[in-house]
């Protein structure tokens, strides 16, 4: 009971790595809010876990502004804001990457920090107290041909963490990032272009341990980074990437 008598946001929280935090921070005795685009999968993990459920769309600010206002009446306050929706393009050369698709994938990977921040952040300065744990990518620090702009967006979020981090320091809040892999997530055939036993035998001969990174691998990593176990950790881009990045 690592979380015992904490509260959580995951964005996200519907499916693939939102998922698996939602069900490990809630074994571990937090209250979740279950926050996603689609509302059925968010209902259907909080339902699971014994959570909240929220349809949020993190790139909106009315929305962002809704899911904060929402998180702290039905919860009192927010201990640890988990900021993990995100999107890709297509593997694609970056020139021909769609200015619309190129839009999406910021606002999604990106802005969704900011606007979680700009909404949470006060409420997490005024108790002097608080962690966020913004979810990256491998691809933000070994970047992957054609796969440009979403590399970039999780290098941002690398960047914004830590940037975070040093800024909050003083007032109590931690703030740090996963990196995972690729994983078994709707967003897996995205990355390889097509979900091919081929695509994957080759993907997987990049991964030193041999297997995809897992929600529960996510879940075990996000748990410790939002506990009270990692108090001096602030600042870190933890890879959970089987070897991936070495």
């Amino acid at each position: 009971m690592r979380l015992q008598g904490k509260t959580a946001i995951i964005t996200g929280g519907g499916s693939g790595f939102g998922a698996g935090m939602a069900r490990k921070f809630a074994a571990e005795g937090a209250q979740v809010m279950v926050a996603d685009i689609n509302a059925d999968a968010a209902s259907a993990v909080a339902a699971e876990i014994g959570g909240l459920a929220l349809r949020v769309d993190v790139a909106d600010n009315a929305s962002v502004a809704a899911m904060a206002e929402a998180a702290l009446s039905q919860m009192g306050h927010v201990d640890i804001l988990v900021n993990n929706a995100g999107i890709t393009h297509l593997p694609t050369p970056m020139e021909d990457v769609p200015e619309d698709e190129f839009d999406r994938v910021l606002a999604v990977n990106a802005k969704s920090v900011y606007l979680t921040a700009r909404h949470l952040v006060p409420h997490m300065k005024s108790r002097a107290s608080g962690a966020i744990l913004n979810i990256a990518s491998t691809a933000g620090l070994s970047p992957r041909p054609n796969l440009n702009w979403y590399n970039a967006s999780k290098g941002w979020v690398i960047t914004a963490t830590k940037a975070m981090a040093v800024e909050l320091a003083p007032r109590g809040v931690r703030v740090n990032a996963l990196c995972p892999v690729a994983g078994e997530t709707p967003l897996l055939a995205s990355f390889m272009g097509e979900d091919t036993p081929e695509r994957r035998a080759a993907f997987l001969s990049t991964i030193p341990l041999g297997r995809f990174s897992t929600p529960e691998d996510m879940g075990n990593a996000a748990c410790y980074l939002c506990s009270d176990e990692a108090s001096m950790i602030t600042g870190v881009a933890m890879e959970v990437d089987g070897g991936r990045c070495i």
